[in-house]
């Protein structure tokens, strides 16, 4: 990953590989365009509509500068309409820039001038050029060359800009999307490789390197723990399950803010089983998983002035000969159970015991993530997840840490009428409540399992895994909503509410 750093050199006479300059819709130049084209002798303006680049949103081109400047190319990154230039917009441009700025070891910018608030914009240029510039290729046994478009040689940033708190906005930046691409490599890895154990072992390394206490609940513990769910669902595979347990404090005897994801690490159905199309992707299964894991790490070297901990299932859902039949029933931990009527509704019944643990914590607030239901896919799309919660404050606070973090998410009602779609005859409650509104339903089973304390669900079925390529994103996973998380938990520090419950 690149180094950013601080420079004051004017972007005519900075030399790098690489100078990427924004400009605005209807090609309106931005920071240091007019300097540039002064030293080149050159209109880029004129240079960009010969090309189409109209400055929309994500228009990127790469030009030579011919010996005319020390840099040696220039990238020209849009930014669509100048009124509505913010962070945001320059994140998502420095994302573009930075697949692109990959064939180059050193690049300078000025889009960290662009906004309003420059602490956001320095944050968010760090973060979406390291977005960017991720690559997962260690499958890859060929030898990659340095002009391969496999091969990142980004190494260093020089960030034309200057004020307070820039240098540790672009740190800050840096390690939101460091830990935003830690969890793409985690949800990337081949389930093969990746069983409940690895993930369990990554995040006990990950705690011992960044001072977070850690406990792995191996299988055994977690029969003597009534962990039921996630026996359960993993008792068909030859893989045993795990429960992650983390833990930050910062806060004294605060009340802690508690995280959890489903870590199937990978979905076949079980017994209900799923087409062959449909598996392709379940090593991303555990998308919420890693997300929670890499907000942990995140958390830790940010030390913000709150306590977190964290209980993460996971197990991997096969349909072997010890596996969970549909009409059995599990007991959970705290006692409640469930009729198991389709097995590939697995994630809730595991999110059920690390929600019921969490619960006896009590924790200020519950926060889960999960690729859970196609229902919310299907209403949402690929681009933005789904939010139920119990508690309107903490909702609108994890919106607000989506918006500023431009991982967006969008509410759905816990209409607790549909409670009846997930009642039993034989159990506390069924694991599926049919076809229509799916994504409540599994939200109603969760909220099962949380008690009183205030609880949000983030359902990123669509956005921890793209498919097909994106503007932004290429194949993979995007690391969705670890950003979110981290962004949440800093807020909420900053606010002082490391004691008490989330209230606004």
């Amino acid at each position: 990953m690149p180094t950013f750093e601080l420079s004051s050199v004017s972007p005519a006479e900075v030399a790098a590989d690489l100078l990427i300059l924004p400009v605005f819709q209807d090609r309106a130049p931005g920071p240091g365009v007019a300097e540039v084209q002064q030293r080149l002798g050159a209109d880029l303006v004129a240079t960009l509509a010969e090309h189409r680049v109209t400055g929309k949103l994500g228009d990127v081109i790469v030009m030579p500068t011919l010996g005319r400047l020390k840099s040696k190319n220039i990238m020209v990154v849009g930014l669509g309409p100048k009124a509505g230039a913010d962070a945001g917009a320059v994140r998502r441009a420095a994302m573009k820039a930075g697949r692109a700025a990959t064939k180059f070891a050193s690049v300078a910018t000025t889009l960290a001038q662009v906004g309003s608030d420059a602490e956001e914009s320095a944050h968010a240029l760090a973060e979406g050029l390291t977005l960017g510039a991720y690559r997962f290729d260690r499958y890859k046994e060929r030898p990659i060359d340095e002009g391969s478009k496999d091969k990142s040689r980004l190494k260093r940033v020089l960030v034309l800009a200057s004020g307070p708190g820039l240098k540790s906005s672009l740190r800050r930046g840096q390690v939101y999307a460091d830990a935003g691409n830690w969890a793409r490599d985690l949800v990337n890895t081949p389930a093969l490789d990746a069983p409940p154990s690895f993930l369990a072992g990554e995040a006990e390394k990950m705690a011992q390197a960044n001072g977070l206490r850690c406990k792995i609940w191996t299988k055994a513990e977690l029969k003597r723990g009534g962990f039921g769910g996630i026996l359960g669902v993993g008792s068909g595979s030859a893989n045993d399950p795990r429960l992650i347990e983390l833990s930050y404090s910062a806060d004294g005897s605060g009340q802690p803010i508690a995280i959890t994801g489903k870590g199937v690490t990978f979905d076949s159905g079980g017994l209900s089983l799923k087409d062959a199309t449909q598996m392709e992707w379940m090593k991303a299964d555990m998308g919420g998983a890693a997300a929670t894991i890499a907000a942990m790490r995140a958390i830790a070297q940010l030390k913000p002035k709150v306590n977190v901990i964290a209980a993460i299932p996971s197990s991997e859902n096969m349909p072997g000969g010890a596996a969970i039949r549909p009409g059995d029933v599990l007991r959970h931990r705290g006692g409640k159970t469930s009729e198991v009527l389709n097995t590939d509704a697995e994630g809730r019944l595991i999110l059920a015991d690390a929600l019921a643990y969490l619960s006896e914590k009590k924790p200020r607030v519950i926060i889960d993530s999960a690729t859970l239901t196609g229902a919310a896919m299907v209403a949402l799309g690929t681009d933005v997840y789904a939010i139920i919660g119990s508690d309107q404050s903490l909702v609108d606070d994890l919106l607000e840490a989506g918006r500023a973090e431009g991982e967006p998410g969008w509410q759905l009602p816990l209409w607790t009428d549909y409670r009846r779609n997930i009642e039993s005859t034989v159990a506390d409650v069924k694991n599926t409540g049919g076809r229509w509104g799916g994504a409540i339903n599994a939200g109603l089973f969760l909220k099962e399992f949380v008690g009183d304390t205030p609880w949000a669900h983030l359902d990123v079925a669509g956005t921890a895994f793209q498919e097909t390529p994106t503007d932004v994103w290429p194949k993979g996973a995007t690391g969705s909503p670890a950003r979110t998380l981290i962004r949440y938990v800093e807020t909420q520090a900053a606010r002082g509410r490391g004691k008490g419950r989330n209230r606004s």
